[in-house]
C-alpha cells in the first residue's frame, strides 16, 4: 500500500477519535448564553486540537491506487480502477453503456 493511503487512514482515525471533543468545544464557543471568558477558553481549546483531527483534513482517495482525483464516492475507486473493475464484472449492477 502507498503511504498516502496510510496517511488517509490515520487522518480518518484521528477525526473519529476527536469528534466528540471537537463538537463539545465548538458548541461551547458558539453558545452566547455562556460567559465570554468561558467561550474564549473553549475557542482556545478548539484551536489546540491537532490539525489532523479536523474533518476537512480527510480527502477522498482511491483505496487501490491512492489517487486523490477522479474518485467515485460510492465505490471509493478512481475512474481508471472503476473502469477496469466494471469491465471485468467485479462491480455488481454496473454495466458498460451501449446505445
Amino acid at each position: 500500500m502507498r503511504s498516502r493511503i496510510f496517511r488517509d487512514i490515520n487522518a480518518r482515525k484521528a477525526v473519529v477519535s476527536k469528534e466528540l471533543e471537537r463538537t463539545i468545544w465548538r458548541y461551547m464557543s458558539r453558545n452566547t448564553t455562556l460567559e465570554p471568558q468561558i467561550r474564549m477558553q473553549a475557542q482556545l481549546a478548539l484551536s489546540r486540537t491537532p490539525r489532523e483531527a479536523s474533518p476537512s483534513a480527510i480527502k477522498n482517495r482511491c483505496v487501490v491506487t491512492g489517487r486523490g482525483r477522479g474518485v467515485f464516492n460510492d465505490w471509493k475507486l478512481c475512474r481508471f480502477q472503476f473502469r477496469l473493475r466494471a469491465l471485468n464484472g467485479d462491480l455488481p449492477g454496473v454495466d458498460k453503456a451501449s446505445w
